[in-house]
């Protein structure tokens, strides 16, 4: 268990916050269909606590979990910080708060698995495959990463996308290691300042050449879906022709059987008599 005071060697943390360019709506932000081309938006971008605060909501994008730095686009992060305090709400969630030194703290928060009845075990009992609850009558809830025990004053290192709760930044976990020691913590913290300083310092900026490059394949996607659209309604109707084929044939063979049978019967045995007497 790593129990070290991040602050206790200084604020070398603070040096590493996202300040490097005012976090402003001035930067151009790209329709959504650039995004992917974004270095941001499919990594895992490694931040603080107090640049998740600082990450912009931006009109259009309500509700998708999409924050933008200057105009970066992002959706996962990446934080390493000294875990402060560990709490269960209402049996079902788990509120990790972790302090990284740089003036903000964050809850990183995940979900005890549902059991259900004659369902099979799942790799853990939280929705993280390698992270365990373990709760004791007497004593506070700990938790076990990948068979290390994870308690107050052990550095974490976790990955999730941003999530909100009353207005605070939250990070939904989808993925966590124990830091081993100072070593480990220190590169954590190096891949942090190179990430900012060679991604996140400056704006975005995508070439007219590489926009028009993203839009020609787009559209050739979008004639491939159209083609096969096509295909799927052209195969869907003549299948609907040969399955109505298949009826009409099927009703024609049966009105002749039945036309056969009504010249094989007796003449008159189709009428019966009036009035029926014995003997």
């Amino acid at each position: 268990m790593n129990n070290r005071n991040p602050h206790q060697n200084g604020s070398h943390h603070d040096r590493n916050t996202l300040d490097h360019a005012p976090n402003t709506s001035a930067h151009t932000i790209y329709p959504a269909r650039y995004f992917p081309s974004s270095p941001t938006y499919f990594a895992w971008n490694k931040l603080t606590a107090t640049d998740l605060t600082l990450l912009r909501t931006h009109p259009g994008f309500e509700g998708q979990k999409i924050f933008f730095h200057l105009n970066h686009p992002i959706r996962f992060v990446r934080l390493v910080g000294l875990v402060v305090d560990l709490n269960v709400v209402g049996g079902k969630y788990i509120l990790v708060t972790l302090d990284d030194g740089s003036g903000t703290c964050v809850d990183v928060k995940t979900e005890c698995r549902e059991e259900r009845e004659g369902a099979p075990m799942g790799p853990s009992n939280t929705v993280v495959d390698n992270l365990d609850l373990r709760q004791r009558v007497g004593r506070f809830p700990w938790l076990v990463v990948g068979g290390a025990v994870v308690d107050i004053g052990t550095v974490i290192k976790v990955k999730g996308t941003i999530d909100s709760f009353r207005g605070a930044r939250q990070i939904k976990l989808e993925r966590i290691w124990v830091v081993k020691d100072t070593n480990e913590e220190a590169k954590c913290w190096a891949e942090t300042a190179l990430w900012k300083r060679e991604v996140l310092s400056q704006p975005w900026v995508l070439s007219r050449e590489k926009r028009e490059a993203v839009d020609e394949q787009l559209e050739l996607e979008a004639r491939e879906e159209r083609r096969r659209a096509q295909k799927k309604r052209v195969v869907g109707a003549e299948y609907e022709r040969k399955k109505a084929e298949k009826i009409r044939v099927k009703e024609e063979r049966r009105v002749v059987k039945e036309r056969k049978l009504d010249k094989g019967a007796l003449v008159g045995s189709s009428v019966l008599p009036d009035r029926i007497t014995d003997g």
